[in-house]
């Protein structure tokens, strides 16, 4: 845990944004120090719309399971904006929500 799931304007490179989205997961602290539990992968669009014009966009969702705090939210949802924002894309519209995952339905196998 986490999964995190980019959603991004195809001009962007995803393969950048996968690690700056696991690095910023794993500045945090909050999962395994070797990030073997983070999980990342990004869906490129061709066709959308952000407001009249077309401009270049990222969306991060944060899964975590339910359990952390107000704080800890703030600091993963910060740690993965500024790890984006250091790309040094002009004119990207970037967003991160943290979204909790209710611990007592969700199942996972290996």
């Amino acid at each position: 845990m986490p999964h995190c799931v980019i959603e991004h304007s195809n001009s962007i490179g995803a393969d950048e944004l996968l690690k700056a989205v696991f690095s910023g997961a794993l500045k945090t602290g909050l999962f395994e120090p070797d990030g073997s539990d983070i999980k990342v992968r990004a869906l490129g669009y061709e066709s959308y719309m952000t407001g009249p014009s077309k401009a270049d966009f990222v969306h991060v969702a944060v899964r975590i399971l339910s359990g952390r705090s107000p704080r800890q939210r703030s600091e993963l949802s910060g740690s993965v904006f500024n790890e984006i924002a250091s790309l040094g894309y002009r004119d990207l519209s970037i967003t991160v929500e943290i979204v909790d995952m209710d611990r007592d339905s969700y199942r996972k196998g290996i």
